[in-house]
């Protein structure tokens, strides 16, 4: 069983959940017309900035707790079912399947370590490391969406309600709440179930409506709870990612499916502002995903330009035969993949999730963005 995310937010996709996939983005848009070292000095960095925005800013996030899917989940899927704990997944970091859909770390990571805390752990861990919940929780599981998407684990607002239980239980108190940040991400396995379940075309748009309003809701539960600042990472682009490439040998988007991401988007942005329009500060915070991908696919390098993606739609982790996905063996034991002998030199690690390189990538375009959770 693979998570059905329509974008890279669950597990692998299938050829099944491709094709369903591209259907959605086409009516979509039809609708709308690294190494040690360098993590080190990373860190380092990270460190002296945020004590520099501390001195003048009165907010300073010491927990982190993130709602969503296989962009920011870094071990909840069970292990019986998800790639994300087979071979090769984790071979970049931790060195072996940790739970994280990419050969290292995650969004995730990287919004910890910018805040200077250490990745919460995931939720389905926190009785096994009680003394870890002081840095927050994870509570998202790949191939979920805001509503059900048949993969049978917990959509956002029963992730939501998994954190309000726990506020229930006094594990969080309300002064935690206020000292904590929530990372959100949404991918759009909804529309993928949508179409796999035999939605119509014409009933399409209104049910667009419906997930964006019902991330709304979620979005202003969680900052209702008592948590601070909000983030809300956008669609990237959709057509960019390598499982839509393939037909073009992995050398140029989809544009038409790019448009149906901008078009998301455009809702997701109005629901943000009139969040913003209704609280004392700007409390959501948007993490474009859709520009920091766009940004680095484009260049084949990060800000600083010490990292260069020569193929930068290409995948590390490759099927080497028609139904397979990375991780995938035969009844042999034979591997059904291949990989890349240097994942650090590509952007994409499988069909739809980035590397740990091509996330640092994307974190250090996010940066900005980010500091914004100061003010």
């Amino acid at each position: 069983m693979r998570a059905q995310i329509l974008f890279p937010i669950y597990f692998s996709l299938s050829s099944m959940d491709l094709l369903s996939y591209t259907f959605v983005l086409v009516f979509l848009f039809l609708i709308a017309g690294e190494s040690v070292r360098a993590d080190e000095h990373d860190q380092i960095q990270s460190t002296i900035k945020l004590n520099r925005r501390h001195t003048s800013a009165g907010f300073r996030p010491t927990k982190l707790f993130v709602f969503g899917d296989s962009y920011s989940d870094t071990g909840n899927n069970p292990r019986s079912v998800a790639s994300s704990w087979k071979t090769p997944y984790g071979v970049t970091f931790p060195g072996k399947p940790a739970g994280r859909y990419s050969d290292g770390r995650v969004l995730t990571d990287y919004v910890a370590r910018f805040m200077g805390v250490k990745s919460p752990l995931p939720y389905k861990f926190r009785k096994y490391a009680p003394h870890k919940l002081r840095f927050g929780l994870n509570f998202a599981y790949g191939g979920t969406g805001v509503f059900d998407t048949g993969n049978l684990q917990p959509n956002m607002t029963t992730q939501i309600g998994f954190l309000q239980g726990l506020i229930k239980d006094k594990v969080y108190t309300k002064r935690d709440l206020k000292s904590s940040l929530a990372l959100v991400t949404v991918s759009g396995n909804d529309y993928s179930a949508y179409v796999s379940s035999g939605g119509s075309n014409q009933g399409l748009p209104s049910f667009i409506s419906l997930v964006v309003n019902q991330m709304s809701i979620n979005l202003k539960q969680i900052h209702d709870m008592g948590v601070r600042r909000v983030l809300v990472t956008t669609l990237q682009p959709i057509g960019c990612l390598p499982g839509q490439t393939i037909v073009s040998s992995y050398q140029q988007c989809n544009e038409s499916q790019n448009a149906a991401s901008s078009f998301h988007n455009q809702l997701l942005q109005q629901v943000m502002t009139s969040l913003n329009n209704n609280t004392k500060h700007s409390s959501f915070v948007t993490l474009d995903l859709f520009s920091s991908f766009n940004t680095v696919l484009t260049s084949k390098r990060d800000v600083t330009g010490n990292s260069r993606f020569d193929t930068p739609l290409k995948p590390c982790c490759v099927a080497t035969s028609s139904g397979a996905s990375c991780g995938s063996l035969d009844g042999n034991g034979k591997e059904l993949y291949t990989v890349c002998s240097e994942p650090e030199s590509m952007f994409f690690w499988d069909t739809v999730h980035p590397t740990q390189a091509g996330w640092r990538a994307v974190y250090l375009s996010l940066r900005s963005s980010l500091d914004q959770i100061y003010y």
